[in-house]
């Protein structure tokens, strides 16, 4: 049987351990983190100029225009559609204001046209009452002229019924008749 070397192997002391690990120390190595150790230092400075220069060439020559183009992109998108809405809010307000003119117009349209109406009706309305008042006049007229036709023709026979009326008085009161000359000489006289 092989036997391994940690069991032929005398166990080691502490100093021969690394601290907190289970692994064996060389004889020429020390016990601690070799970062830390000065005599790797120049290497690391080596490397960590290398990279710092590498990731400074890589942002300054290619992250940091993709960057700035985005940016600027964003920039000129944020611009332009503010541009954009400023312009299309301009438009707006200016089409409110026609379309404010048109309704004021359309408005004063309609108060035109109402007010004709109104005085279309009310001409029709006076020319029809004027020719009603025409037709009442002519029939008021009419009977008027009726009336006095009547009433001269009552006129007519007045003085001749007055003078029967007094013949008939005077009989009936004196019991003689006056003569017919008389009669008519007392109507005229009463008249």
């Amino acid at each position: 049987m092989a036997t391994t070397p940690s069991q032929d192997a005398a166990p080691l002391s502490a100093d021969q351990m690394h601290a907190g690990t289970a692994t064996p120390v060389a004889k020429g190595e020390s016990a601690g983190l070799p970062q830390f150790e000065f005599e790797n230092w120049a290497g690391q400075i080596i490397y960590l100029l290398i990279l710092f220069l590498a990731l400074y060439l890589l942002i300054s020559r290619v992250f940091a225009p993709r960057l700035r183009r985005v940016m600027d992109q964003r920039a000129d998108t944020i611009s332009s559609a503010v541009a954009t809405a400023r312009q299309v809010q301009a438009e707006a307000a200016g089409q409110a204001a026609v379309a404010k003119i048109e309704v004021e117009q359309a408005r004063a349209t309609s108060r035109a046209t109402v007010a004709a109406a109104r005085a279309r009706v009310t001409e029709e309305a006076n020319a029809r009452a004027a020719a009603e008042e025409t037709v009442v006049s002519a029939r008021i007229a009419e009977a008027e002229a009726a009336i006095a036709r009547t009433r001269d023709a009552a006129m007519v026979h007045v003085s001749a019924i007055a003078s029967d009326t007094v013949v008939a008085i005077v009989d009936r009161l004196t019991g003689k008749a006056p003569t017919a000359a008389e009669a008519a000489a007392a109507v005229k006289g009463a008249a």
